[in-house]
């Protein structure tokens, strides 16, 4: 059978075209341009989590698609936004919307991002995202503050870091060990103490899932067999590219729904409660991230 050349081609940008220190300089390069503002601290923001960068001073925005070499997200609740500014009385730049593995962006859409801010100046990174809560002790709108990590992508050949290394970046093999900072998981527990918030406020082991499904009941039952206190389907992949690049982390999850555990249930996790939970501790975590941000030492 003949081919048609009249269809249309898809080309697959090979992630060493993308990732490489060049390729970033030349992104990073562009953001100087427009920008007048060195960021040392940096924000992701999870899903229905954006309007945290609502609260930065003197707020320049450069749209995703606007910015060379930078990817563009298409998920509801992500704006797709990067927002330079003040706040906490540091220099920030907010990421209003992430790039998750299920979006078929490939592992460049989520190193870019992270890479861009460490040649911007960031050492100090801030994760937020929803979150199912697995622990029976965890309730709609609870803050699980991640001291460990599962990844299932990750233990499966699909680590974000596969692939050739970019020695301008970090080395080979990376310790996950010490992946969230302790210093910064105290300060903010004492921060949700001053504020009143102690009781929303936990600690416990984030498991990193594919997506875009929800988990399945059984699935459900099988991660907390394994230790997981709440699941997501960001964040890790994020967290892995900025200890690889040697940027400190804080990473925080919000219940967003309750993860489902029996096949009887009528009870469906859906994106329009996550995004409506969100909504009711937006304020507070906007709060809770700016009192930490104060105590940042640099």
């Amino acid at each position: 059978m003949p081919m048609n050349y009249d269809l249309p081609l898809i080309i697959l940008r090979p992630k060493g075209l993308c990732c490489s220190h060049e390729a970033i300089q030349k992104t990073v390069d562009f953001i100087k341009e427009r920008i007048n503002l060195k960021p040392t601290v940096g924000i992701i923001c999870g899903s229905g989590l954006g309007k945290l960068a609502s609260a930065v001073k003197n707020p320049q925005l450069l749209k995703y698609e606007d910015i060379p070499n930078f990817p563009s997200t298409n998920v509801v609740g992500h704006e797709g936004n990067l927002v330079f500014g003040r706040l906490g009385g540091k220099s920030v730049v907010v990421m209003q919307g992430r790039f998750h593995l299920y979006e078929g962006c490939g592992e460049e859409a989520i190193i870019i991002p992270i890479r861009v801010m460490k040649m911007l100046g960031v050492d100090t990174l801030l994760v937020s995202n929803a979150a199912g809560g697995l622990n029976r002790n965890l309730k709609l709108g609870d803050l699980v503050i991640i001291k460990d990590h599962i990844s299932l992508p990750g233990l499966a050949l699909k680590n974000v870091l596969i692939g050739p290394n970019d020695e301008h970046f970090g080395t080979r093999f990376v310790a996950t060990s010490d992946a969230y900072d302790v210093k910064l998981r105290r300060a903010f527990q004492a921060v949700a103490q001053q504020q009143g918030h102690s009781k929303i406020v936990h600690e416990g082991v984030y498991i990193h899932v594919g997506g875009p499904t929800f988990e399945s009941p059984a699935e459900n039952r099988m991660l907390m067999s394994m230790g997981a206190d709440v699941v997501g389907m960001s964040t890790v992949p994020e967290v892995i590219v900025a200890r690889h690049a040697g940027i400190q982390v804080f990473a925080i999850s919000l219940v967003t729904n309750v993860s489902v555990l029996s096949e009887e249930s009528t009870q469906k996790a859906n994106h329009e409660e996550v995004l409506q939970t969100a909504a009711t501790r937006t304020g507070i975590l906007g709060n809770l991230f700016m009192e930490l941000i104060a105590r940042i030492q640099t």
